[in-house]
């Protein structure tokens, strides 16, 4: 039973690896202000880039730029974890039922 629950857990650990992998290639956004403001995330929720409209820079409000960059990047984050559990979710179904 013991090295049967070894197995499972390292089959478990080499899907969660795989789902890793597949994390990094899946993008999601995250905007503010109608899209004035973009952020772009992975599925490990790592920011990949940020993308600030001509229409917003000039209006030179440092304050509420900032601001925003600070909404979006929580939205993105906010997919990106979402995208991350969906998928380490299955990983875990799979692996242990009645999870």
């Amino acid at each position: 039973m013991f090295g049967d629950m070894m197995g499972k857990l390292q089959e478990m650990q080499q899907q969660s690896e795989k789902v890793k992998a597949r994390l990094e290639t899946i993008s999601v956004n995250g905007e503010a202000e109608g899209g004035l403001v973009k952020v772009v995330c992975n599925g490990n929720r790592k920011i990949t880039s940020v993308t600030i409209s001509d229409e917003l820079l000039a209006e030179n409000d440092k304050e509420q730029i900032e601001d925003l960059i600070i909404l979006a990047t929580n939205r993105a984050l906010e997919n990106a974890e979402k995208v991350y559990e969906a998928e380490m979710k299955d990983v875990a179904k799979g692996m242990l039922p009645g999870m």
